[in-house]
């Protein structure tokens, strides 16, 4: 495997945004691939990138045979829409790169948990957002094939007990730019344009409702977008791959029944884009 890092953003003093590659590399002599691949985005809600969400599922992936990228996105104070930009530059990047490093144009997933799933969902929805264009970026190469979702947070809506929790991550100036709004209430937005949607979530996850999936699977339903959906019954939020490679010495993070999510959603993509 190549393992090698992209600097994102060359502009002194907009943060460190890096893409992390992670190549599956052909033998001598062995003919092209053409690989799925899958850009992982931690959580971290906004503030910070959870090394449990990042590199140990990249690496999961990796192993059922696709070239893998952990997206070290824009954190506070460089704040929406910067890190749909990182989203839709990586992906952009990916493409550009995909017979260099052997993978397909045309099968590119990207997924996060919590906040990384937040970014997720935004440039599943806002891929063709006017301020892509604006940054010089092609919006038909910023769109995703296909998109998992971990206990994603993608809305603000009903959620009485952390009201405007969301919107507050994403902006300090939210009310001055109701632009901002729209990515803390995802699920509004969602089109028949939305690729194909994997997601999943835990029924008693106590920092992003469960409510934020349903929501979301909803929403894509209704404008027939394809998605699978799996709420398992038991898990504390951040559970990542949920067994003891990323549960931080934790073992109520070691959830056997919730490991099996990784399985389900690579053989999601393989059935859903190939």
């Amino acid at each position: 495997m190549k393992h090698f890092s992209i600097h994102l953003d060359a502009e002194p003093n907009h943060g460190d945004q890096v893409l992390d590659c992670y190549l599956l590399e052909r033998m001598p002599g062995e003919a092209p691939q053409h690989f799925t691949s899958v850009v992982v985005c931690p959580g971290g809600g906004y503030t910070h990138l959870s090394p449990r969400e990042g590199e140990p599922v990249a690496m999961a992936f990796a192993a059922k045979g696709m070239q893998t990228f952990v997206l070290r996105y824009s954190l506070k104070p460089f704040i929406f829409p910067k890190p749909l930009l990182d989203a839709a530059k990586a992906i952009s990047m990916i493409r550009d790169h995909a017979e260099e490093w052997d993978l397909d144009p045309d099968k590119i997933v990207i997924g996060g948990f919590s906040a990384g799933g937040n970014l997720s969902a935004a440039i599943a929805t806002f891929w063709n957002d006017k301020r892509i264009e604006e940054a010089g970026i092609d919006c038909r190469k910023a769109r995703p094939n296909a998109v998992f979702l971990g206990y994603a947070v993608v809305t603000d809506e009903g959620d009485h007990e952390h009201p405007g929790a969301l919107a507050k991550r994403l902006s300090e100036d939210i009310i001055e730019d109701p632009e901002i709004l729209k990515f803390a209430y995802i699920p509004d937005y969602v089109t028949d344009e939305n690729p194909p949607t994997f997601i999943w979530h835990t029924a008693e996850d106590p920092v992003v409702p469960v409510r934020n999936a349903l929501v979301m699977a909803n929403a894509l339903a209704e404008h027939k977008v394809p998605f699978e959906l799996h709420i398992y019954p038991k898990g504390p939020h951040g559970l990542a791959l949920a067994n003891e490679h990323t549960c931080n010495g934790n073992p109520e993070m070691i959830i056997p029944e919730v490991q099996g999510w990784i399985d389900l959603c690579c053989d999601w993509i393989c059935r859903t884009i190939g």
